[in-house]
Parts: C-alpha cells; sequence; structure tokens
C-alpha cells in the first residue's frame, strides 16, 4: 500500500478532550454575578415586565418598575435568584458544553457544528437544572400583585418560594421551564452561529485572513453582533414570561403550556405583542458581551494570579 493510500484510508485523529478546569468555572461564574448585579438585573427586570404587561412600552415600564420601590424596583429577584442563575450557569452550561462538544467532534463533526452541538446541548442542561426554577421565581417576584397596595406586608422571597411549592409542587416552581430550554437551545445555537458569520464579516471588510484572531474591539462587535440578531426568538421569552407570571387575567389558560400560551398572546396583543421587550433584551445581549469580551481578559489575568492556572475558556 502506497503512503498517500495509506493516509488516505487513516482514522482522523480523536479530537483532544479539554478538561473543565476550577479556573473556568470561577472566572464564568463571576464574570457573570458581575453582569447581573451591575446593569444584567435592571435590563431583566425591564424586559420581563414589558412582556407581562404588554400594553407598556418602555417608558410605561421603567415607569411601573419605578413605582415598585424607586431604583430598588430594578433589582426585583436578584437575590437569591439572580445570583444562583449566575453563578451556577458557568459551571452547568461550561462542562455539558464542552463534553457535547467533544463527542460531536469524535464523530467526525467540524469545529463550527460541534460548537453549536456544544452550546445549544448546554443551553438545554443549563436550562432544566437551574434556569427553569430561577427564571419562574424571578418573573413571580417581578409580576405578582403586591399586597402592599391593600396596606398589607408583601410576602417575602422565601415565603413567596414556600407557598408556591405548597400550592404547585416542584412543577409550580418549575412552570414554563420547557419554554426556557427552547429559548436556551436557540439562543446558544444562533448567538454562536452569528457571532461566526459577524467575524467572518469583520475578517473581510479588514482584509484579515481566515481564522485571524480579531481585536478586543472586534470581538466585542462580532458577539455584540451574534447577540443582539439572536433575538429573533423574543416570543418564546415572551411566552415564557407569561407561563411564570403571577398576574391575573380570567382569560388566561387554566393549564398553560406553549403552545395555548402563544396562541393567547397572538390573540391578545397580536404580532407586535410577542416581541414586547426585545429592546432592553438586545440591550442585554450587547451588556453581556461587553462584561464577557472586554472584562474577560482582565478577570483572566486576576483568576490565574489566584489559582494558578491558565485560563483556557473562550469568551
Amino acid at each position: 500500500m502506497s503512503a498517500p493510500a495509506a493516509v488516505a484510508g487513516a482514522r482522523p485523529p480523536m479530537p483532544e478532550k479539554k478538561p473543565v478546569k476550577f479556573s473556568n468555572l470561577l472566572l464564568g461564574a463571576g464574570l457573570n454575578m458581575f453582569e447581573v448585579t451591575t446593569l444584567g438585573q435592571p435590563l431583566e427586570v425591564t424586559k420581563t415586565t414589558m412582556a407581562a404587561h404588554r400594553s407598556d412600552g418602555m417608558a410605561g415600564a421603567i415607569a411601573r418598575v419605578w413605582g415598585r420601590g424607586g431604583v430598588f424596583g430594578f433589582y426585583q429577584g436578584l437575590i437569591p435568584w439572580a445570583w444562583i442563575e449566575a453563578s451556577t450557569k458557568g459551571a452547568v452550561l461550561l462542562f455539558v458544553a464542552s463534553e457535547a462538544e467533544y463527542y460531536a467532534a469524535s464523530f467526525g463533526a467540524s469545529n463550527f457544528v460541534s460548537g453549536i452541538t456544544g452550546g445549544m446541548v448546554g443551553g438545554l442542561a443549563q436550562a432544566y437544572a437551574t434556569m427553569g426554577f430561577c427564571t419562574c421565581m424571578k418573573t413571580v417576584e417581578i409580576t405578582k400583585h403586591k399586597a402592599a397596595a391593600g396596606g398589607a406586608k408583601p410576602p417575602g422571597t422565601i415565603e413567596t418560594f414556600m407557598g408556591i411549592y405548597r400550592a404547585e409542587g416542584i412543577r409550580g416552581i418549575n412552570k414554563g421551564v420547557n419554554a426556557v430550554a427552547v429559548r436556551q437551545v436557540t439562543n446558544w445555537g444562533s448567538r454562536f452561529g452569528l457571532s461566526r458569520v459577524a467575524e467572518n464579516g469583520i475578517r473581510s471588510f479588514t482584509g484579515k485572513a481566515d481564522g485571524e484572531k480579531l481585536g478586543v474591539g472586534e470581538k466585542i462587535l462580532a458577539s455584540a453582533l451574534g447577540g443582539g440578531l439572536s433575538a429573533w426568538n423574543q416570543p418564546i421569552e415572551v411566552i415564557r414570561v407569561e407561563m411564570q407570571s403571577k398576574k391575573e387575567d380570567p382569560n388566561r389558560p387554566k393549564k398553560m403550556t406553549v403552545g395555548n400560551t402563544f396562541k393567547y398572546i397572538y390573540q391578545s396583543n397580536g404580532l407586535k405583542g410577542l416581541y414586547r421587550g426585545v429592546t432592553p433584551r438586545i440591550g442585554l445581549g450587547v451588556w453581556q458581551t461587553v462584561c464577557m469580551v472586554a472584562l474577560g481578559d482582565l478577570a483572566k489575568d486576576w483568576v490565574e494570579k489566584v489559582t494558578g492556572e491558565a485560563v483556557t475558556a473562550k469568551h
């Protein structure tokens, strides 16, 4: 057998399985905690308020949130739900995405396809492991009717959680988790794909070779475009909020599913209602990008000094 023939018939080398390091998990958790504690939660609260109260525009939603407690109204649901979600996001998402990407590559998938596969499977695992009950409790706190309006003391965070658990069990706590899973899968798939398309466009515009590294500003631009354009799936987010909302409406389906919730929103508010909250969601995607990309290098240096491990996590 000739050498070329042997090479042609050879099995492609197995991809290297990258270890999930503590420093990677610490970096992801730290950046996510910073992001949500600064602008992340105010944008999340505004987005959720608009999705739940679809007659409100941006100004109306901001006024509604402010009326609930001034500046603190914009941080409703931060502690503990947004903090739990942010701190576990990196661990669950990174670990599962890394495993899924490795196995997809081992079956012969390209880097592009295996990367999207890893992101989608990681997003799915994150939704069912931690994000379902966290988003549900955040939405409940943002949309519940305040007992204080009638002069009574409003229920606290844990009291609200236990009340739902006693009345509806685990299903009540995880209400809307299927919509969360659909959103996460489409989010990570489209963000990854659209960001890569934007990166290729930037390379072409700037004359960089294929595969050549982009500068920090170029990476922020590409990721922001990918994050912003991935808001095409906002109807899934509005459906998720409606399923988890505690607002009172006798016209809502008694047993809400993704399908009948979509029908209810469309019949009540039309196509425009399905895209309520898309503006703050785009802003949220851009802020997340700035945190993960622009602050990522500084965070990596700090984590390496503290842990002594080289951080290999991709932005």
